[in-house]
Parts: C-alpha cells; structure tokens; sequence
C-alpha cells in the first residue's frame, strides 16, 4: 500500500472524497487504524487528558509528542502521520524550527501547530526548511484559559470573519490542512469551500472536508467527559475493529457528523 501524502488528501478534496482521521499514541492502536484505513493519524497533545488524566493539554511537552509519534509511526504503513506541537514549543521562530525538527525526526510527516496570523513567519519558515504544517483554528485547546474555558468559537460575525481571515492568510503562508475545532457548522463550510487545502473538522458540521475524533472518544472510553461533537461507536459494534470501520464509513458517507454533534 501507497502512504498517504499532502498530495493525496488534496486530491481527495478536489475529488470531493471525504478523509477519516482518528488521534493515535501508541503502535498497536496505530496498527489497527492504518489496517482500517484511516487516512490521517494524529498525535495530538489531546494525550495530556485522555492518557495522563490531566484537565487540559497544558502540560504535555515535545518530548511527550516525541515518544508517541515514534510508537505511532512503527505501526503504520499507510496513514499519514501528523505531530502536534505542543503548548509554547513554538513561542518563538527558533525554537519552533528545533521542535518541529524532534518531531519530523520520530516520523511526523506534518506538524500541526494552533493559531492565526501571529504565527505567519513560523510557518513560513518551517515550510521553506522542508517541513510540512497543518493549522488549528477556531477552539484551539492550549488558549483555554483565555477562552475561559472549552467554548465554541465563531458564533458572532466578527469572530467568524477572524477565524475566516485566519484561515486564508495560513494557506498563503504554506500549511496545507487545517484542523477547524468547535465552529458553527455554517462558518466550517464557508472557510472549506474558501480554502483550496483540505479542512479537517472536529465539533465543526458536516461541510468540511474530513472529520476527526480522539479514538477514546471514538471508543467511549474517555477518562473526563464525552464532547457533544463526538459519538460513541463501539457502543453499537462488536469490537474496536467493527467499530473504526463504521466510524470511516460514516465519515466517507457524510453521515457522521449529524446536526446533534454539531454547533449552530
């Protein structure tokens, strides 16, 4: 099997085909993914809640995403891989370059970094030494606390019009995905059809281009709380296999998200 690249999840958005994307941490859960064909995995630094138990991403650091990219990469052959940076390892151009280096190294295939403009020379930089970068708007999880908590984003005109904004100036500065968390199902399609890269959507409707979901939410086995925008799909399977068929099928369908995991 062909792995999957940047220019494959292009063409499936040109060619309208949806892309399935789950979180991963470790090589067996990676292997049972990439066998199910899901497209994209993330290491996301959604593993300081649902791993660690902590109340936030906060605390997870580079060598966290580290280790479990390197685990996530062992067992895939297929899937495209993606790293998230973590809270302030890319607080300045430098140390964005010397992380994002780690993470490329463990076997990322892309880093995925959250917010908007300020992050523009980073970006750029990033891409012109070779490295692939996927973008995090609307709720990004590591601004939590200037949030005020896990809030959805996008509601009022102006936010909207930002994160819209946001989303244009990132495509011109090089990433080529972008993660859209917790916006009105309108605003995600609006900012899909504007962007000519893949828009991966979590909490964000069914307009966008592919949907992702941290696998224990996927599963039902979160240690917190279970988000409005997931669902539970080993509930109606007979096993963690059946159930990652059904939630790609879903997806690829476009019957997952449905209005009741989705924002207005």
């Amino acid at each position: 099997m062909k792995r999957v690249t940047t220019s494959t999840l292009l063409t499936m958005k040109q060619k309208n085909e949806k892309i399935a994307a789950l979180t991963a941490y470790d090589a067996s859960f990676a292997k049972m993914f990439d066998e199910q064909f899901v497209d994209v995995l993330l290491i996301g630094d959604s593993l300081g809640m649902v791993l660690k138990g902590d109340d936030d991403t906060l605390s997870v650091s580079i060598d966290d995403i580290a280790y479990h990219t390197r685990c996530v990469r062992k067992g895939t052959i297929r899937s495209f891989v993606v790293a998230d940076m973590p809270f302030m390892s890319y607080s300045t151009v430098e140390n964005t370059y010397d992380n994002a280096a780690k993470l490329m190294a463990a076997g990322a295939s892309m880093v995925k970094m959250e917010g908007g403009m300020w992050l523009l020379p980073a970006i750029q930089g990033l891409v012109e030494r070779g490295i692939p970068v996927c973008g995090h708007l609307g709720l990004t999880p590591q601004s939590v606390h200037v949030f005020g908590g896990f809030k959805v984003q996008g509601r009022e005109n102006e936010q909207a019009q930002k994160i819209l904004n946001d989303a244009m100036e990132l495509e011109k500065a090089g990433i080529q995905l972008l993660v859209l968390e917790c916006v009105p199902t309108s605003v995600a399609k609006l900012i899909t059809e504007a962007l000519s890269i893949p828009v991966i959507g979590i909490g964000a409707g069914s307009g966008t281009d592919g949907q992702i979901l941290v696998m224990h939410d996927m599963f039902g086995i979160s240690a917190n709380y279970m988000p409005k925008f997931s669902k539970n799909y080993l509930e109606d399977t007979a096993d963690m296999r059946s159930a990652v068929s059904a939630y790609i099928e879903d997806v690829k369908a476009g019957r997952f998200p449905g209005p009741e995991h989705s924002f207005e």
